[in-house]
């Protein structure tokens, strides 16, 4: 008995390999998947920026320059913040904040991807009114100091086809994040997607050979339509949802090999994720010590050397 609609999803045409770099960037749904990735003995830059939701944040923090003065700024503590990127990049003084994100940027560039998955999550942004910069982050000013924008169509296409010139040597694989924007009203949050969901389908057509898009709104809308795929707050999906749609995305992404990998590497991350009740136990240290033995081992069989 069919129970379902299932959605069709294209298979990706060239899987992706142990070998492939992956980088993850856009919405808490690229945190929630590339945690995926790591969590199955796969590698993944994830987030390099913090979490970002819609295409200018993410074009800011790949072009604007680092140094520039007018990115940063001391709150009442004497915390010193980026307005492009999220708290986990916040010090004490201007260089340290400015170092976190010269740091990241030379991350991403020393990653080097040959895939990148731009999860995105609106077509809403806001802006200084001070300095018209396009922020990422408010980091909780008064609203009055920001102006709330919607990017058009138009604009929404532009940036995204920036993004690709920009990782030209790369595959770019994007995907529409699940979350529920009740915020902004939920017929507004479902303009927000509207938008973005031409976008995507325009720079899809436009680069068939470089972009790919992965349906996770499509999946959770479709297939898991039931509030118990969602969390507590009824926005966000839950981890049942992230790991269904985590199955869907390795089926169709990854390659023979990476799936003959997943099944040799499940048994080693039980072990990894096994919490003794007296961890300086002998027993305990044999435990770890023949887990470390089967990874190594794995590691060796697969050719991964370090990088898992």
């Amino acid at each position: 008995m069919k129970l379902i609609t299932q959605v069709e999803i294209p298979s990706l045409g060239r899987p992706i390999g142990l070998h492939n770099k992956l980088a993850f960037i856009g919405s808490c749904f690229a945190d929630y998947m590339g945690s995926r990735m790591r969590q199955n003995g796969l590698t993944a830059l994830v987030n390099p920026f913090g979490v970002l939701f819609n295409p200018l944040s993410i074009l800011q923090v790949l072009t604007q320059d680092p140094t520039c003065k007018s990115l940063y700024f001391e709150d009442e503590d004497h915390r010193w913040h980026c307005w492009l990127l999220d708290t986990h990049f916040s010090a004490t003084s201007m260089e340290a904040c400015k170092s976190a994100f010269l740091s990241a940027r030379g991350r991403l560039a020393g990653w080097n991807p040959d895939t990148l998955v731009l999860t995105l999550g609106t077509n809403r942004y806001y802006e200084r009114l001070d300095t018209k910069l396009i922020v990422g982050n408010c980091h909780k000013r008064p609203r009055a100091e920001f102006v709330e924008k919607e990017m058009s169509l138009t604009q929404c296409i532009a940036t995204l086809e920036t993004i690709c010139q920009l990782f030209q040597r790369s595959r770019i694989i994007l995907t529409l994040s699940p979350f529920r924007y009740a915020k902004y009203g939920f017929h507004e949050s479902q303009l927000a997607k509207a938008t973005l969901l031409m976008a995507i389908d325009a720079v899809q057509k436009k680069y068939p050979e470089q972009v790919y898009y992965f349906p996770a709104y499509e999946i959770v809308l479709d297939e898991l339509r039931d509030y118990r795929f969602y969390d507590r707050d009824l926005l966000h999906p839950s981890e049942q949802a992230v790991d269904y749609i985590w199955e869907r995305f390795s089926d169709r992404c990854f390659d023979d090999e990476t799936h003959r990998y997943l099944v040799d590497y499940e048994p080693i991350r039980r072990a990894l994720q096994h919490r003794p009740e007296e961890p300086d136990s002998p027993a305990a240290q044999r435990f770890r010590e023949q887990t470390r033995l089967r990874l190594n081992e794995l590691m060796t069989k697969y050719n991964l050397g370090l990088d898992v």
